[in-house]
């Protein structure tokens, strides 16, 4: 008589935490291309930030970009968040002094690291959502176009040095007092917005009009004080490029986003040595310790990344 051994299924635990481990993983190669990309703003001192710019460019210019950020950006970042939020709140520290009732080992290193990962997640968790309103909502380009002429709009912190940027960068600079002009001038000789006849004249007509008034509420959807411009760039990375500019010229903004980059570092690149564990790469302690040697040193090498965007895009690159 033979036997048959029949495995047991694999439980659902198991599959989402390696699902977790691999999103992580995911989300490393992401932040490595992110602050390589941000880093161009300020790294190569004299070129204006054009490998930036270059790159922004081309990531805008994808096919269905949309949708390549929800399901390769989006996606990833809510299966390792909401699993993330659930460890979190089963996780126990063992680093802190205790009377006993609970374990205290702050001997050991990885006891300490343990602990900055969970720490570090929650630093994550709202500095992340902080940032994407930030640049994705509150700074985000302001879309208008003037005949056949795609612009995009920026609000900016007015400083002397954007003039000069705006000469070598070819961006053009509005005040509160320019834009009620273009208003008033455009306004005073508004036409029709729709066509009274399907000809093609008044057809053009109609269009011009409807775009020249949408060129108005661009500026106006803004909101500028008497101590604020909107560029108009004719590419979306020199609009982008002068919003990095614009936040890292704020002394409380290079503060925060300095923390979160050592936040981001050490979660990453820490969770990049675990995974080496948890996926069977690194099982030895020779491997192990070769390993976090590695990722320690490419911790170090992307945050210098990050401070270099941080830091260097307004104090060393673009100031003037």
């Amino acid at each position: 008589m033979t036997y048959t051994y029949q495995s047991p299924p694999i439980p659902k635990a198991f599959i989402w935490r390696r699902a977790h481990s691999l999103t992580g993983l995911w989300l490393v190669l992401f932040l490595i291309e992110h602050l390589l990309t941000n880093s161009q703003a300020a790294l190569f001192i004299g070129d204006d930030g054009s490998g930036f710019v270059a790159a922004v460019n081309w990531i805008k210019g994808l096919p269905y970009l949309p949708l390549i950020e929800i399901i390769l950006l989006g996606l990833p970042l809510l299966i390792h968040g909401f699993w993330g939020i659930h460890y979190l709140f089963q996780a126990k520290y063992n680093t802190q002094p205790s009377d006993g009732s609970q374990p205290s080992l702050p001997g050991h290193f990885r006891n300490h690291a343990y602990t900055w990962q969970r720490i570090t997640s929650w630093i994550l968790l709202f500095g992340i959502v902080a940032h994407v309103i930030h640049m994705r909502f509150l700074e985000y380009p302001v879309t208008a176009q003037l005949d056949t002429q795609h612009y995009y709009l920026v609000r900016l912190e007015k400083d002397n040095g954007l003039y000069t940027l705006s000469k070598r960068l070819g961006f053009d600079l509005y005040s509160q007092s320019q834009i009620q002009e273009i208003k008033q001038t455009i306004f005073s000789h508004l036409g029709p917005l729709v066509a009274l006849e399907e000809t093609p004249e008044q057809l053009i007509a109609a269009q011009k009009n409807r775009e020249e008034k949408a060129w108005v509420e661009a500026f106006e959807s803004l909101h500028i004080n008497a101590n604020q411009l909107v560029a108009a760039s004719k590419t979306f990375g020199i609009a982008e490029l002068l919003i990095v500019r614009d936040t890292f010229k704020k002394p409380i903004m290079i503060f925060l986003y300095s923390g979160l980059v050592i936040a981001a570092c050490f979660h990453a690149f820490n969770g990049l040595w675990t995974f080496m564990i948890t996926w069977g790469i690194s099982l030895t302690a020779r491997s192990q310790n070769f390993m976090r040697k590695m990722a320690t040193l490419l911790m170090i090498m992307i945050a210098f990344l990050g401070f270099a965007a941080i830091w260097g895009t307004y104090w060393f690159n673009l100031s003037h």
